[in-house]
């Protein structure tokens, strides 16, 4: 029984025993001024749809507001360093919120962060930055090549890959909602092209795993005309083939049994109430060129649309291998994707989580030059995905010569993910990564998608602001020098100096 049914139980039981007992005992009745005031919170929770704790745990649920204002303030700042593997900094939860919320995002005491500490970071200004106005309000990115007949104009800041399946179809339709009224693209994840990414209405980034998820023949493989009838739906605009993911690259997606119910199965093509593995490989291709040609397959199936391939970058020979293979064949993607070690998930083994793996920017600076190097980089667009929470984050990326950005888990926030950490479990308080239709009735989308609307406006004008400060007028005048990391007490270096071109 869940915490809103035992509510509902225990209360109408208390009131049912209180009238019996009073028939013989008239002071019982005095209870009621103790009990009343209960009753009547629990019942505002139920038929509130603003917070979902709340909703789906009338009067506990309170208890989580209570601790977060009795917090101490110095520990909301200073305690979480934006270190990897830690959950989303305490200090980026209270922005993303803000943000959602379209609330104050401004902070009083001027910076809270340890200037000095190793690995700090900061962006240049100038002494003679650019009037808002000065500046392109609207940064976005052309994803097309040569071989592109349907090219897209992507935000600079959209959703990266979250399943349905992992998430609740609530919050896949909060996501693509909240993506139409904003503007920006919305990453399927490999689950499939489920009902909810299209009846919100958001432009569609169809993501392709090692799965087929949606795309696939009975024994597992991909089906090129499953693929193609759904490639050309209108909301599709791009296809990202998935090769691996930062949070356990070299292993297959996981979707917990008591996560894969019947709807899903259906629309995953597998059996429903069991633990579905995602295979570690492609069955289309088994190299470098193998995988362009499966490129160039997906593009003329879907009618000419951007693809590409995302990864994390682990062996380097293997990528340069495959832009040897661009040289030899002129198959080249409209972009890629890279995801970076320190990627979050609902499920994955702690050791790939933990050690497998470069770090996104480590890998994004690789794969940046490399493209250069053999002269690609104007041909394929580079998307970063990891850990993007703020406006800075997205000028860092930038920097080291990504596109565009994807996030996650400040996306899933602002949609009401309280970082809970159950999502493996199915328990997930507020439905953003439950299958659990109790839980799941929490999520009101449409408040939610309002809200994700409003992060990613806030987000983005915050970006046009410190482009100003930085005294350039749009964003591909980014450069790694315009980003300083601190290397020690009186070391501090330029992302030029830190991440040198190899070219």
């Amino acid at each position: 029984m869940k915490p809103r049914e035992i509510f509902i139980t225990t209360s109408a039981s208390i009131i049912i025993i209180i009238a019996g007992i009073s028939i013989f005992w008239k002071p019982i009745l005095w209870s009621l001024i103790f009990f009343a005031p209960l009753l009547f919170i629990g019942i505002s929770d139920i038929i509130q749809k603003k917070h979902a704790i709340k909703h789906n745990f009338p009067v506990v649920g309170h208890f989580r507001y209570i601790l977060e204002k009795f917090r101490p303030e110095i520990q909301q700042y200073f305690v979480e360093t934006e270190t990897e593997g830690t959950p989303v900094n305490r200090m980026f939860r209270s922005l993303i919120y803000s943000r959602a919320k379209n609330a104050n995002d401004t902070t009083p005491f001027g910076t809270k962060s340890d200037v000095y500490r190793v690995g700090y970071e900061c962006m240049a200004h100038s002494m003679y930055p650019k009037h808002h106005d000065e500046v392109d309000q609207n940064p976005r990115v052309l994803f097309g090549g040569k071989d592109c007949k349907q090219p897209y104009s992507a935000s600079i800041l959209n959703i990266s890959a979250m399943s349905f399946g992992s998430l609740s179809k609530n919050a896949i339709l909060a996501l693509s909602k909240g993506a139409k009224l904003g503007g920006f693209a919305h990453n399927t994840g490999e689950g499939g092209l489920s009902p909810y990414h299209l009846e919100g209405g958001g432009d569609l980034i169809w993501q392709i795993g090692t799965g087929y998820f949606g795309c696939r023949t009975k024994d597992g493989n991909f089906c090129p005309d499953t693929f193609e009838k759904k490639s050309l739906i209108v909301n599709v605009k791009m296809i990202e083939i998935k090769l691996s993911q930062g949070a356990k690259p070299g292993h297959g997606g996981i979707l917990p049994a008591s996560k894969n119910t019947e709807e899903i199965a259906k629309i995953r093509d597998v059996e429903p109430h069991t633990e579905i593995l995602s295979p570690t490989y492609h069955t289309a291709f088994r190299n470098a060129e193998g995988l362009l040609k499966f490129v160039q397959q997906l593009r003329e199936l879907s009618g000419g649309k951007p693809v590409g391939f995302k990864l994390c970058v682990g062996s380097k020979e293997e990528f340069i291998e495959v832009c040897d293979a661009m040289k030899k064949t002129q198959i080249f993607p409209d972009f890629i994707t890279v995801d970076g070690g320190e990627g979050g998930t609902g499920a994955a083994p702690v050791e790939f989580t933990n050690s497998i793996g470069l770090p996104l920017r480590e890998g994004l600076s690789f794969v940046v030059d490399c493209l250069k190097k053999y002269g690609f980089k104007k041909e394929i667009k580079v998307i970063a995905s990891g850990k993007v929470f703020s406006a800075f984050h997205i000028i860092r990326l930038k920097a080291l010569g990504a596109d565009t950005v994807n996030s996650a888990r400040a996306m899933m926030m602002a949609i009401g993910c309280i970082q809970a950490l159950q999502c493996n479990k199915n328990t997930c308080p507020v439905g953003v990564a439950t299958q659990d239709k109790s839980l799941m009735k929490g999520l009101d989308v449409n408040d939610k998608f309002v809200r994700l609307a409003n992060f990613h406006k806030k987000t983005i004008h915050s970006f046009v602001e410190m482009l100003a400060a930085a005294g350039l007028e749009n964003c591909s005048k980014i450069q790694r020098q315009h980003i300083l990391h601190r290397l020690g007490p009186n070391n501090i270096v330029t992302y030029k100096e830190l991440y040198p071109e190899a070219i």
